[in-house]
């Protein structure tokens, strides 16, 4: 099975959205908005106020009200109030080599 089926067959979706945060790389924006359906590689959001004039090239998903956990995003599509977002993820860093 192609991997994009596979991640797809791990969407999971909420009956009851969740509340969440779209927060500017920068800090400098907030905006309320339901997580509505989520999987490895991305999630698909209803917004619940105008996102016009903000840049969505890259972002975080804030989940928690306290901001500890959080995932780099970017806009992949929008659908009236629904925002299509794939997860940005890091690059493997390579662990230092312990010295003996």
């Amino acid at each position: 099975m192609p991997k994009d089926k596979e991640q797809e067959g791990r969407r999971v979706t909420f009956e009851h959205s969740l509340p969440v945060q779209l927060m500017g790389i920068d800090g400098t924006w907030r905006r309320s908005c339901k997580l509505k359906d989520v999987s490895d590689a991305g999630a698909t959001l209803q917004i619940e106020t105008s996102i016009e004039g903000l840049s969505l090239i890259e972002f975080f998903l804030v989940l928690s009200s306290t901001g500890l956990a959080y995932r780099r995003c970017q806009l992949d599509g929008v659908n009236g109030d629904e925002l299509k977002v794939s997860f940005i993820r890091q690059k493997n860093k390579k662990a230092p080599k312990a010295s003996s």
